[in-house]
C-alpha cells in the first residue's frame, strides 16, 4: 500500500474518533445538564398512613433550609392512576412551596405504584375523607406546623377541596387548579370543545351529543355496565370499572361546599382549558365565596387545563425536551410564583 493511502486512511480514522468523541462530549454534558435541571432543593421521605383499612404510600417533602416546623400543603390528585410526585409534574411545585416555607404531602392513588386498591371504586367522598386521614397524620409530625396547614387540587379535586375545606378546620387555605362546578355540565362543555377544537362536522356534533344524553340518561337511570354496552353498542367507550366510578360520581356539585368554605382561596384559571368553563368557574367561586372568604382569582393566558404552556403541551417533542432540560419552564409564566407568593402571604 501507498504511504498517501495510508496518511489519508489515518487521517480519516482520526476525524471519525474525534467526532465520536465531541458527540459522546456532547451527549455526557446533556446528560449533566439534564441531571442538575431535574434535581430539586427539596428533601424528601417516603411515608405511609392509613384510611381507615386503606393503606396510602405517599411523600413528604420538605425544604432543605430551617428546621421548622414548616407549613403543608396537601396536595389533592385530578383524574387519573396517579402516584404521589404524578411522576415528577409536582416536584416544581414542591419546590416553590418549599421555597416559601412549606413542605408537601402527597400519595399515590389507590392501585398505583404498590398501593393497594383501586381508585376508580372511590366517590368523591371517599376522596375527601382520604384528605381528611391525610390531616390526622400531619398532627402526628412535630415538623409541620399546624396552623398552616392547606390544600392545593387540581381538576377533579374541585369536588374535594371545597368539601374538606368546609369540614375541617385544620384547612387554613386552598390553592385550587382548573376545577369545574358541575360533573355533567363539567362533561358536556368538554365534549363540545374538544368536537370544536377537531373541527367536527355538525352531523358528527350531532351524534357525539346525542350518545352524550344517552350516556346521562343511562346513569340517571343506575343502568349496570352491560345495559350500558347493550343500549350504546360500539359508542359504549367506558369499561366496567370507569362506568362504575361515572356512576357513583356523575351527580357531583361543587355549589353547596363552595358556599361553606371560610378560608382564603386562591382560584387559578387556564386560558386554553378544553376540560373546564372557566368562566363559569369563576362566575360561581365569586358568587359563593363572595364578602365569606377571601379570593384570589389568577389567569394563565397561555395555559391548557394542566397549566402547562400550551404552545409547549402542544408539542409531544418540546414537552419532552423542556421535561428533560427545563422541567419548571413547563409551567405557564407566573403559575409557580403567584402560589409561591400567596403561601408567603398565610
Amino acid at each position: 500500500m501507498k504511504l498517501g493511502s495510508t496518511m489519508r486512511r489515518h487521517r480519516g480514522l482520526t476525524v471519525g474518533a474525534a467526532i465520536v468523541a465531541l458527540l459522546l462530549l456532547v451527549g455526557l454534558g446533556a446528560a449533566v445538564y439534564a441531571d442538575h435541571a431535574n434535581t430539586y432543593d427539596l428533601k424528601e421521605e417516603r411515608i405511609a398512613f392509613r384510611d381507615g383499612a386503606q393503606r396510602l404510600d405517599g411523600v413528604l417533602a420538605k425544604p432543605t433550609h430551617g428546621r421548622g416546623p414548616y407549613g403543608l400543603v396537601i396536595l389533592v390528585h385530578g383524574d387519573g392512576p396517579k402516584n404521589a410526585t404524578n411522576d415528577g409534574f409536582y416536584r416544581p411545585q414542591m419546590e416553590a412551596y418549599a421555597k416559601a416555607g412549606y413542605a408537601t404531602l402527597s400519595w399515590n392513588k389507590p392501585g398505583v405504584d404498590g398501593t393497594p386498591g383501586n381508585w376508580l371504586d372511590q366517590s368523591m367522598d371517599d376522596r375527601a375523607r382520604e384528605t381528611e386521614a391525610a390531616i390526622v397524620w400531619s398532627r402526628s409530625r412535630p415538623d409541620v406546623d399546624h396552623a398552616r396547614v392547606g390544600l392545593w387540587g387540581a381538576s377533579q379535586a374541585g369536588w374535594v377541596l371545597p368539601r374538606v375545606a368546609a369540614r375541617t378546620p385544620d384547612v387554613r387555605f386552598v390553592i385550587a387548579v382548573s376545577p369545574a362546578i358541575n360533573w355533567l355540565r363539567q362533561g358536556r362543555y368538554n365534549l363540545l370543545a374538544e368536537l370544536r377544537a377537531d373541527h367536527a362536522s355538525a352531523a358528527r356534533i350531532e351524534d357525539e351529543v346525542r350518545r352524550s344524553d344517552r350516556t346521562r340518561q343511562l346513569l340517571e337511570q343506575g343502568a349496570t355496565h352491560e345495559q350500558y354496552r347493550a343500549a350504546l353498542g360500539d359508542a359504549a367507550d367506558m369499561p366496567a370499572d370507569r362506568w362504575a366510578f361515572a356512576r357513583k360520581n356523575f351527580g357531583e356539585d361543587a355549589s353547596a361546599d363552595l358556599a361553606r368554605v371560610r378560608v382564603p382561596v386562591l382560584l387559578m384559571l387556564a386560558g386554553h382549558d378544553v376540560n373546564v368553563d372557566v368562566a363559569e368557574t369563576e362566575a360561581e367561586y365569586r358568587r359563593l365565596l363572595g364578602g365569606r372568604a377571601e379570593l384570589t382569582v389568577r389567569h394563565y393566558p397561555g395555559a391548557a387545563h394542566s397549566m402547562v404552556d400550551k404552545d409547549i403541551e402542544d408539542s409531544r417533542l418540546d414537552t419532552y425536551i423542556t421535561a428533560i432540560f427545563a422541567p419548571r419552564d413547563l409551567f405557564a409564566a407566573g403559575y409557580l410564583g403567584d402560589q409561591r407568593r400567596f403561601l408567603a402571604g398565610r
